[in-house]
């Protein structure tokens, strides 16, 4: 399915990011593109994997035109870039609000416009009955995903998303068994 293909994975600096590359990095894939704000990390990565398949782009998922620029001949998109920490999120609700919905949004219309294939959103269990600002948007960012898959023509992008449960001591999302899929 991915042999031959370019893959995006936005907020690809993550933790998130590190595991999917290292699942495509020694596949057929043929490109896997870093989409992130963080140029530190992007150089530590560039230096750790040396590898000629990793494109890297700075952008931000706020910026339309710097995720339609890396999104040029893409197959497919995992979207992680987001606000995650509830603390930040609740402290800066509307900051949470312009990265996790309408940087989605963003992400979505990239996708669409550039006729990626399938575009794979990363969620989390606190966007089911959510009782936080981090919750609500990733929320939010979901209803955002199903109004724009409804538009999609039977052969246009594909939206879908997954969730994730916290671990404990584990910065980011986790990968385990507990996953729900949505």
């Amino acid at each position: 399915m991915f042999e031959r293909k370019t893959l995006i994975i936005t907020g690809g600096t993550g933790s998130f990011g590190n595991a999917v590359l290292q699942r495509f990095l020694n596949t057929g894939v043929k490109e896997i593109r870093i989409f992130s704000r963080d140029e530190k990390k992007q150089d530590d990565m560039r230096k750790l994997y040396n590898n000629s398949k990793i494109k890297f782009h700075i952008g931000d998922v706020r910026d339309y035109e710097s995720i339609e620029n890396a999104m040029v001949g893409v197959d497919y998109v995992f979207h992680a870039a987001a606000l995650k920490q509830v603390p930040s999120c609740e402290f800066f609700p509307i900051q949470a609000v312009k990265t996790n919905v309408l940087g989605a949004e963003n992400v979505i219309r990239a996708a669409i416009a550039n006729n990626a294939k399938k575009l794979i959103f990363l969620s989390t269990d606190k966007a089911v009955y959510p009782i936080n600002a981090m919750g609500m948007s990733k929320a939010f960012m979901g209803k955002v995903k199903i109004a724009y898959s409804r538009q999609q023509p039977e052969n246009g992008t594909v939206l879908c998303g997954t969730r994730y449960r916290n671990v404990m001591a584990y910065r980011g999302f986790c990968y385990s068994s507990f996953c729900r899929t949505n």
